[in-house]
């Protein structure tokens, strides 16, 4: 069975401005954008820095030490230099709570 924690509240959360936060020890970046919530691994595959420091844009964070953008879905890197994708969480909403699922889904 799923189980899901409270990582923020959607009131939280502006638009296409990643939000960080620790769920048991791991580092979470919340990103509201294009109508959805997703959350994503905070660290970057290439460069050990925070996602939620860069920019989102077309369903990407951009990590804003190299330039390497990560879709949300799927966690997979667009472009170099990050080879390797970062995990990607399960999100659902209830009432104002975001709530994740440190289950990965790829």
């Amino acid at each position: 069975m799923t189980t899901f924690v409270r990582a923020c509240g959607l009131s939280e959360l502006e638009e296409d401005t990643p939000k960080r936060v620790e769920l048991d020890g791991t580092p979470v970046s919340v990103v509201r954008t294009e109508g959805e919530v997703f959350a994503i691994h905070d660290i970057c595959s290439h460069a050990n820095v925070s996602l939620s420091e860069g920019e989102v844009e077309d369903c990407q964070i951009e990590c804003w030490l190299h330039g390497s953008a990560f879709d949300l879905r799927t966690g997979k890197p667009s472009g170099l230099p990050a080879t390797r994708p970062v995990p990607v969480y399960p999100v659902k909403i209830e009432g104002d709570d975001v709530l994740v699922s440190l289950t990965q889904e790829s």
